[in-house]
This record gives C-alpha cells, sequence and structure tokens, in this order.
C-alpha cells in the first residue's frame, strides 16, 4: 500500500472505531484530500492550522479523515483505486459532512471524480489557486476559497529589487502540477519576454536544477513557484529543495508564500497562510451547520504583506531604499542597541547624569577653591591693613615711649659735657653716664624693632614662645593709648610655664587687637569703671589667654557672627580684626571664642596648645611665679 493509503486506513481506523454505539454523540466528519504528500511548505501549514481552528470555531471536536489524491513520486495507487479505496473507508452509515479539496491537484481529482466522492456532500475547494478552476462553473453543492497568486507582480517585484535582471529561472517542478502552472505562467510572462528571458525546469531532474542554478550568469533570479516531484519522480519536501537552492545558488532566490520567508528567499508580496486557513475554516464550519455552498462565498485572497528577509538583502547586496513603501524587514540580525535598547538608554541617562553631577561638582571645586585663595589673598591684604590701622593707633605709644629713653640720653649727654667743663668728669663718672645712655639707646632701639615688626609683611614663622612675655609687649604696645583713654588694666598670670610653639608677630597681633577692641568698647563707659582684665592660665594642655572689659557688651544680632569678615559695631571698623585673630589662632591649632559676661562687658578667650618642652632661661624663656599687676 502506499504512503497516501496509510494515512488514509490510519484515519479510517479512527473513525470507525469512534461510531460504533448508537448513543454516541454525532461528530462532524470531514474528508480531506490532499495534493501533497508531507513536504509542502505551503500546504502543510495551511491544512495544520485549518484543522486546529475549526476545532476551535466549532467548540468541539471534528473528525477529520485526510488522503493524499496527488502524485506521489515514483510508485503510486491510480486515481481509481484511490477512490475505491475512500469509499470503503465510509459505509452507507457513515459519510462526511463535508469535503474539502486542499490545493490544485486535488480540485482537478475532485472534479474529475465527483459523481462517486459522495455527490450530495458539500464540497469546499480550498487554498487552491484560481486557475484550477477556471475550466468549469463551481456546482450547485460546491464553493471555493480561492487564492490569486500574482506571480507576475513578484515578476515585476524582481525587476525593482534588481533592475538590471535578464534571466528567470523558473522552478515548478513536473508532473501534472507542473504542467499546469508552465501552461498558465509562460502565458502570463508574455508581456517581459522583451527584457526577460524565461528557463524553465519542468523537464530537468533536482540535481540538474542543482547544477543550472550554480552556473547562472550575471543579472539572474530564481523563481520558486512549486516543487512536489523531478523529472525523474522523485518527490521532495520544500524545505530540502530550498534549502539546496539557497546553499547553490548564484542569484536571489524568490517565492509567493509566506511560510518559505526565512528559508531563503528575499521575499516580496506574500500570500499569508494563517489568513487563508482561517478563511477556509470559517466557511468550513458555516458548511458543517448546514448552510448551502452557494451562500458560502470568500472573495479571492491575493498576496498582501511586502515581507522581506534581511539576510538575503544582504547577501544579494539589495539597498533598502529599492523596497516599497511600507515594506517590512524580519530577521535582522541582532546588535546591542536593538536587544539592548532600554538598558543602553537607561545606562546612558545615569552616565549623562553622573557626568552633569561630576562636571557640576568640578566646577564648584574650582570656584571653591578660586574663591578660598582670593579669600586668602584678601585676608593676607587684610591682616596687613589691620596691622598698619592698628600702629596708626600706636603712633602716639610708640612717640610716648621713645620719648623717655631719648630724654635720659638728652639729659646725661649735658651732664656730661657739665662735668667736663667743670673738670669733674672722672673716669668711674663719665663710665657710669656713657653705660646709661648705651642702655637708653638700646631700649628706644627695642621700642623701633618692636613697632617695625608690627608692620612689616609676616607670614608664619613659629618659635618656643613665652606666652607672658607676649602679654607684656603687647601691654607695652598699647600702653600710651590706655593711659589717654584712662582705662586700667589688671594682669593675671599663672606660676605654671606658659610656652608655646608661634609666631610672636602674630600671636602679638591678636592680643592687640583684642585690647584694642576692649578699650573701644569701654568709650561709652564712665572712666572710673574703665578697667581690663588680662588672664593667663594653663588649662590641660591649652594656655588660654583672655581679654574681659567692663563695656556694653555683645549685641544680639552681632554675636553669632563675631568672626565673619567685615561685620563690626564700629563706625570705622573694617570687620576683619576678629577674623584675623581666628585665622592666626587656627594656623597655631587653638581656638577663639567670645561671650558677654554676666556682669556686664565682654571676655575674649584665645587658647594656644601648649608646648611639650619645657622652657629655661637660656632659651629666653621666663621662668616666673604666678603674679598680679595693675598698670
Amino acid at each position: 500500500m502506499c504512503k497516501r493509503q496509510v494515512t488514509a486506513a490510519l484515519a479510517g481506523l479512527a473513525l470507525l472505531a469512534a461510531a460504533p454505539g448508537e448513543a454516541a454523540p454525532a461528530v462532524p466528519h470531514v474528508l480531506i484530500l490532499q495534493s501533497f504528500d508531507r513536504g509542502s511548505l505551503a500546504i502543510d501549514h495551511f491544512t495544520g492550522n485549518f484543522r486546529i481552528e475549526l476545532d476551535r470555531l466549532a467548540g468541539e471536536p471534528v473528525n477529520a479523515v485526510q488522503v493524499v489524491v496527488g502524485p506521489t513520486g515514483f510508485v503510486g495507487a491510480t486515481e481509481p483505486a484511490i477512490v475505491d479505496y475512500i469509499q470503503a473507508i465510509f459505509s452507507e452509515a457513515i459519510k462526511p459532512d463535508l469535503i474539502v479539496a486542499v490545493a490544485g491537484p486535488a480540485t482537478l481529482f475532485a472534479r474529475k471524480y465527483r459523481q462517486r466522492l459522495f455527490p450530495d456532500v458539500p464540497l469546499l475547494f480550498a487554498a487552491v489557486d484560481r486557475r484550477f478552476l477556471r475550466d468549469a462553473p463551481l456546482g450547485a453543492n460546491e464553493t471555493a476559497v480561492e487564492t490569486v497568486n500574482d506571480f507576475p507582480g513578484l515578476v515585476d517585484n524582481i525587476l525593482g529589487l534588481l533592475p538590471e535582471t535578464t534571466q528567470v529561472f523558473v522552478i515548478t517542478g513536473a508532473g501534472p502540477n507542473g504542467i499546469v502552472w508552465r501552461r498558465a505562467l509562460d502565458s502570463e510572462f508574455a508581456r517581459f519576454r522583451d527584457r526577460l528571458t524565461f528557463i524553465w525546469s519542468d523537464q530537468l531532474a533536482l540535481s540538474d536544477i542543482l547544477r543550472r542554478c550554480a552556473e547562472l550568469p550575471p543579472r539572474s533570479a530564481i523563481l520558486y513557484v512549486t516543487f512536489g516531484t523531478d523529472r525523474q519522480g522523485g518527490a521532495y519536501a520544500d524545505d530540502r529543495v530550498l534549502a539546496a537552492l539557497h546553499d547553490a545558488a548564484t542569484a536571489p532566490l524568490f517565492a509567493a508564500q509566506s511560510v518559505m520567508l526565512g528559508a531563503g528567499i528575499v521575499g516580496g508580496p506574500l500570500m499569508s497562510i494563517d489568513t487563508l486557513s482561517r478563511n477556509a475554516a470559517d466557511a468550513a464550519l458555516r458548511l458543517l451547520r448546514g448552510a448551502p455552498p452557494g451562500t458560502v462565498t470568500v472573495p479571492p485572497q491575493s498576496p498582501g504583506e511586502l515581507v522581506f528577509d534581511w539576510r538575503e538583502l544582504q547577501r544579494w547586496r539589495i539597498p533598502q531604499s529599492r523596497l516599497p513603501a511600507g515594506s517590512t524587514v524580519r530577521y535582522r540580525a541582532p546588535n546591542l542597541w536593538s536587544e539592548y535598547r532600554r538598558t543602553i538608554l537607561g545606562a546612558a541617562g545615569v552616565l549623562i547624569v553622573q557626568s552633569l553631577l561630576i562636571v557640576g561638582l568640578l566646577y564648584q571645586r574650582r570656584a571653591r577653591r578660586t574663591a578660598e585663595i582670593e579669600s586668602r589673598r584678601n585676608l593676607s591684604l587684610a591682616a596687613d591693613a589691620s596691622r598698619r590701622e592698628t600702629m596708626s593707633a600706636l603712633a602716639g605709644s610708640m612717640a610716648h615711649e621713645l620719648g623717655q629713653p631719648l630724654n635720659s640720653m638728652v639729659l646725661n649727654a649735658e651732664a656730661l659735657r657739665t662735668l667736663i667743663a667743670a673738670d669733674r668728669a672722672t673716669p668711674d663718672i663719665i663710665g657710669e653716664i656713657v653705660s646709661d645712655i648705651q642702655a637708653q639707646g638700646f631700649r628706644a632701639g627695642q621700642i623701633v624693632d618692636r613697632h617695625r615688626a608690627m608692620l612689616r609683611n609676616h607670614s608664619l614663622d613659629k618659635k618656643r614662645l613665652d606666652v607672658h612675655r607676649v602679654i607684656d609687649e603687647s601691654l607695652a604696645l598699647v600702653a600710651h593709648d590706655m593711659q589717654a583713654r584712662q582705662v586700667k588694666a589688671t594682669v593675671h598670670l599663672c606660676s605654671a610655664p606658659c610656652v608655646v610653639d608661634g609666631d610672636q608677630v602674630l600671636l602679638q597681633q591678636v592680643l592687640v587687637n583684642l585690647l584694642m577692641n576692649a578699650m573701644d568698647a569701654m568709650a561709652g563707659t564712665p572712666s572710673a569703671r574703665r578697667r581690663l582684665t588680662i588672664s593667663c592660665d594653663v588649662v590641660a594642655a591649652d594656655i588660654e589667654v583672655s581679654v574681659r572689659d567692663n563695656g556694653e557688651g555683645l549685641r544680639p544680632e552681632v554675636i553669632d557672627r563675631l568672626f565673619t569678615p567685615f561685620v563690626t559695631t564700629k563706625s570705622l571698623g573694617l570687620g576683619i580684626g576678629l577674623t584675623m585673630a581666628r585665622t592666626i589662632l587656627s594656623a597655631h591649632g587653638g581656638t577663639i571664642t567670645g561671650r558677654n559676661n554676666p556682669d556686664g562687658g565682654a571676655t575674649f578667650t584665645a587658647t594656644v596648645p601648649r608646648s611639650d618642652a619645657p622652657g629655661s632661661r637660656e632659651d629666653g624663656i621666663l621662668q616666673r611665679d604666678g603674679r598680679e599687676a595693675e598698670c
């Protein structure tokens, strides 16, 4: 028994097994006359989808008996034998409710043996090209779901993609089906004869077809219509033939069915097999439910989808600019952008935000550093201005201090002249007067050096210092101003060594600034209460120097901004004295604070880390007992 008869026998057994009992529910029976055995991409896809869609629409199982009636290759049963076999499958009690002839060969078979194949049963010609129905009109119990395969339109598509094409190799297979297609297309391609040469495969074996495809000259194309069997009677599946053609061909391959896209064809206007199977299943269901075949009409289906295979366009170097408008390109090679577009966009967004933040931070850092450099420069200038302002206020003190040693030197010189004139100048008296003049000159030089150091631009130069001496010299600098303002000062010095590593000039500047501020704060205080208290104490590892006044105290609006640059309560003040004081003390690792006293006035406390090494007289650091002094 041939292969198609085996298929029918198995289906028949399933049918008979399902219907022996009279009480069994009625199951619709459909006889499917198949044009080809398995291997036709379009027909296999159509049949599978048709049966699935019919079951879905019916809402119940539909018993389908499928018999291959088309040519199968080298050996096959005769057509009358196939008819007898179909009649044997169905008994008089069980007949098909519907006959479906799929594609052209099955359509020709069903029409030829219509009177022997249950003529009273509705017959549906499905997925059949109208070329197979043009010889005779449909019968009263027949209807069709036709297709219009526009192969001339496909040739137009080839010329649109490859304008230089001069030759087309048409693959139709051999046998009756190939003869029908050769005759029909040869006539329809007549309008291209002035431009194209058509070569046909119906007289060639598959091996000859492949060899011919491998030897095609330039500006050629291959048009795959169908295959089935070759000249030698060999039956071949479409997927095998297409794969062999694709590997051997030296020209692009074209076909008309959507299911062949991805199997090696370039693409073009394709017939949608999925749509075709749905339309056929809908028509079959209407017939099963009793609709007269004459009322079940379905418009012929034409190619509609313009779909192309990106891989074949690349292989044959066909630019996408030649594709018709509205075309769809599939099977594009995956790339980083198409596969990870959202991830890339997200990462790019994050990188952009991070870059903007980094640029912003760098800009802020640069601006901050520029501001810091400018601030340091301005503060350096302000510090110098502050020292000059302070020394301007201390000029009277300098003149007062120099007056005493200079007057003493003048008086000693006059006395020496008088003694010499009177011839009473003994060597001892002369030596004593000269020593006194020398001492007073040294004292005047010290006064000048001290004021010169305050006026000179100065950088940090740390040395071991006695804080007590810094206090003494600072008081000496402001002594004249204190006298002029009627301010008295009380000094409390601790007995422990107060040794620090610091810059004497800068620390002295801090203390002079605090003393001047204290005197300014007591400008409106009665003279009897104008008193300053300077204290020096050792607290843990630090030395604290405090300056207390009896003035009006610190105003609430400035107490939190005492050390902010250019904040002042003086009408002629610069507002940088306390800022510089804090900067100088910070450079020494110290701090400065200001607060109001409970009984009036304010106290400023400067803290500097104590030096670890003890001082000695030889180092120029005084060791003294605690004392109180009043100036």
